[in-house]
């Protein structure tokens, strides 16, 4: 699989490491109780489809960038600003 990165162009997906969702972190609110905040911190949805992604070119440019990738195809679609 080749990732595109922003700054080096396509690269062997060895080169990465996946630096998860990159949506919004989640709020634990004061009063979560542990099993809220387990929840909350861990049990994320598994989006099918288009999804933004956080990317690290470990083994090059060392470098965080946002992709939108198909977790069907597990295809690169565009950059995401």
């Amino acid at each position: 699989m080749l990732i595109p990165c922003p700054h080096c162009g396509p690269r062997a997906a060895e080169e990465f490491e996946y630096g998860g969702d990159a949506s919004a972190p989640p709020t634990i609110p004061t009063e979560a109780t542990p099993e809220q905040a387990h929840a909350a911190l861990h049990l994320r949805a598994n989006p099918r489809g288009p999804h933004r992604e956080l990317w690290y070119h470990a083994a090059g440019c060392r470098q965080w960038f946002t992709a939108r990738r198909d977790t069907l195809t597990h295809r690169f679609l565009a950059e995401a600003p």
